[in-house]
């Protein structure tokens, strides 16, 4: 199995493009560089209008010197699309130009919206994440820059499928961000060259927490009566696995992707375990603790803890040690990271051999900031290809604590289970890909039961 390194710091904005500088070049001679156009804005179009869409389309408006402008919006429900609008109109009204019938509404509404759009303009995927290759693929046939929220997939078939349309995009010279913010964090990234210039020696331990109450729609009772149950469930979507790949998915990529960059490398196999507890009335997917060892091709060891249970210790923090030293990556939470180099392996204050200065920028905006410089500029950018890998991380820890198993890299990409087959056949009269059983509730992992159930 080839694990290409995560990209440094100074090869920031080349990052992913392994087509190569002859392909990207081939490449470049005949895609549409933006601006060869009537005017020099960038268009933007929203899918998926929830509060992380929501998030990304400010962000996108926010980008300074640039001309973008969001033209469009789409979603199945019109009550997020309503609601999104309003937010976004209310600090970005100049920058926006959504009339009534540019808010599209259904399952077909993406093709809609990246119809509307010109090659070279921008399309933001913030579906659930079952949808993402369906909507990835259409972006690159249409020919339109991505930017995608984490995670990209969460089952092998999803995996496979989305490292040829990356490869696709590649070809098309199309510019692809992924959201996993914490990669354009200037004040990791200087601690990641740090550690690469060996300031802590050899990594041979990283360890992670994501200790928090109940999160987001991971916690769901049974469906109300009335309420369509395919339409409960994308409401829902933290919830079921098909959807998100559940609260370990989207709530713990961050964690494993920062680790495993710092680590400059991917793990090879996962080994976890975890359960449901105080479960009350709650009919989701999902565990309630998790606990992940990955091991890394050297031997090296990262410790993945996840727990959603209110009242207990709370803390989102990422901490790596190596032979010469140690260091935090992030402190709690996304931002600011107020990243630290220690001598030894007390994390204690008298120990601080360098710290990051504050303030720190905005990961969030950063992340839009370098994708529009990319298209503006015509520079190489695809991080498709490291957030798919990201995403099979996540999914293979996931996997081992759901099956019971020990789950490698390998047989996360090549597991032939498909968590929604059929998921570009939907409508708005379909049934859920999972459907509630007579008491209203949802097939849940047994580890060492079924291996199947991840």
């Amino acid at each position: 199995m080839t694990n290409p390194n995560p990209e440094s710091r100074r090869d920031f904005l080349k990052t992913s493009s392994i087509a190569g500088a002859a392909a990207t070049i081939t490449a470049a001679a005949t895609a549409r560089v933006h601006g060869a156009q009537d005017d020099d804005s960038i268009q933007v179009c929203l899918i998926g209008c929830g509060g992380r869409g929501t998030g990304a389309a400010a962000n996108a408006m926010s980008v300074p010197d640039a001309n973008v402008k969001l033209v469009g919006m789409a979603d199945v429900m019109p009550h997020k699309l309503s609601i999104s609008f309003r937010n976004l109109e209310q600090e970005h009204k100049e920058r926006m130009d959504v009339p009534e019938e540019r808010r599209w509404i259904g399952f077909e509404a993406y093709k809609q919206a990246m119809d509307y759009l010109r090659p070279g303009d921008v399309v933001i995927l913030t579906t659930p994440v079952a949808f993402r290759w369906v909507m990835f693929s259409y972006a690159i046939e249409k020919g339109l820059n991505v930017f995608m929220e984490k995670p990209v997939a969460t089952d092998g078939d999803a995996c496979r499928r989305m490292f040829e349309l990356a490869k696709k995009a590649d070809e098309k010279n199309l510019k692809v961000g992924v959201g996993l913010m914490c990669r354009h964090c200037d004040a990791r990234r200087e601690l990641f060259d740090r550690i690469q210039e060996g300031q802590i020696g050899d990594l041979f331990l990283m360890r992670a927490y994501r200790l928090a109450g109940h999160t987001a729609s991971a916690h769901s009772e049974r469906k109300p009566e009335g309420r369509n149950e395919l339409m409960w469930q994308i409401d829902r979507f933290h919830s079921f696995l098909w959807l998100s790949g559940g609260a370990f998915s989207d709530f713990l990529i961050h964690n494993i992707d920062e680790a495993c960059w710092m680590k400059n490398d991917w793990p090879v196999e996962a080994k976890a375990s975890g359960g449901r507890h105080y479960r009350e009335d709650y009919v989701d997917q999902n565990f309630d603790t998790y606990s992940v060892e990955y091991t890394f091709k050297d031997g090296a060891k990262f410790y993945m803890e996840g727990r959603t249970m209110p009242g207990a210790h709370s803390e989102f923090a990422t901490y790596v040690h190596g032979t010469r030293g140690s260091a935090i990556v992030s402190t709690a939470g996304h931002s600011p990271a107020n990243p630290r180099i220690y001598e030894g392996h007390v994390m204690k204050k008298k120990h601080i051999t360098w710290k990051y200065p504050e303030p720190e920028r905005n990961p969030y905006q950063l992340e839009w900031d370098h994708l529009i410089d990319a298209i503006k500029t015509d520079t190489p950018y695809n991080e498709a290809h490291r957030g798919i890998k990201a995403s099979l991380v996540t999914s293979m820890g996931r996997m081992a604590a759901h099956s019971g198993q020990i789950v490698t890299y390998d047989d996360m990409l090549n597991s032939e289970h498909v968590f929604a087959p059929g998921i570009d056949k939907l409508t708005l009269d379909s049934d859920s890909p999972l459907m509630a059983d007579e008491d209203g509730r949802y097939p849940i992992p047994t580890p060492g039961l079924n291996s199947d159930e991840y």
